[in-house]
């Protein structure tokens, strides 16, 4: 099996367009989606698009809008509407190529956005999985969360800055060897200074919109309404996903099922891309 990738895109969504990293395969079983969380990049994702890549699908990882090498919203629009209507977007685009439904792989404000857009029945997809994210979220996580991406409006003097910074928040994440990976998620302004690689604005929406949350009752009717194989994966080291919010969902969604990756946190593909990759690759043989 050949694998061809990653090769860049321009996707045109709604009011912006989005950059986008696929790999390809010839004879593909069809197409998974990856959207990565708030504040994060395509490139959280690491190795994950490629291994599941060799297993015989297609992947797009996205840069949300605001993020990466995405458009910034004109408008300041960060809204789950706003995402759901991008990833719509998205999946037409992608379909011109495999008309059949995608995957969707969503972490935090990704799996969020997936969860609306599948449940609301405004994407179609044919699985569908879910990254230490839920309708019932803890806010002591959320808060700290928020507050991360809130505290270094000022930049950083240099990468070692940012490497501290990303260590006091995920402690148990072993600290990488080079600082060039932090590249992908920062940007050198013309001040001199690294700033994370997103709009400021984001922060800056609704206290019920910031990422990665929306209101839990509409969250929960989505959920009720999903009648797609789904997969529901915890980081076992979460603040922000419980066990019992992991419980709640598996209630809400009959048939779903959950996996918990040990010595994880919430950002779970970054902290075992080598588990959360043989669990995802698992999942798709099922779909």
């Amino acid at each position: 099996m050949t694998l061809i990738g990653p090769v860049a895109r321009r996707i045109a969504a709604v009011g912006v367009t989005l950059a986008a990293e696929e790999y390809e395969v010839g004879g593909a079983k069809g197409t998974v989606v990856f959207l990565h969380g708030g504040g994060q990049t395509r490139h959280s994702w690491k190795d994950a698009t490629r291994r599941v890549a060799r297993n015989g699908w297609r992947t797009v990882s996205l840069d949300t809008r605001g993020h990466g090498d995405s458009d910034w919203a004109p408008d300041g629009d960060y809204s789950v509407d706003a995402l759901v209507a991008d990833l719509d977007a998205v999946v037409d685009a992608v379909g011109e190529q495999d008309p059949r439904p995608p995957v969707l792989v969503g972490a935090s404000m990704g799996g969020l956005t997936s969860l609306v857009a599948v449940g609301e029945r405004r994407v179609p997809a044919r699985g569908l999985v879910l990254v230490d994210v839920a309708p019932r979220l803890e806010p002591e996580g959320v808060a700290r969360i928020g507050a991360f991406m809130g505290r270094y409006a000022d930049g950083f003097e240099s990468l070692e800055e940012v490497a501290a910074a990303v260590s006091a928040y995920n402690p148990q994440r072993r600290r990488p060897a080079s600082l060039d990976g932090l590249r992908k998620n920062v940007r050198l302004a013309e001040d001199g200074r690294w700033y994370w690689h997103w709009d400021p604005a984001l922060m800056r929406q609704p206290s019920g919109e910031r990422p990665p949350h929306t209101g839990q009752e509409r969250l929960c009717e989505a959920a009720r309404r999903i009648d797609i194989p789904t997969l529901i994966v915890r980081g076992v080291q979460s603040d922000v996903l419980s066990e019992e919010g992991v419980r709640e969902f598996l209630l809400l969604v009959p048939g779903s099922r959950a996996v918990d990756v040990a010595g994880t946190g919430h950002m779970v593909a970054g902290d075992d891309n080598d588990v959360f990759s043989q669990e995802v690759a698992r999942f798709l043989e099922t779909v």
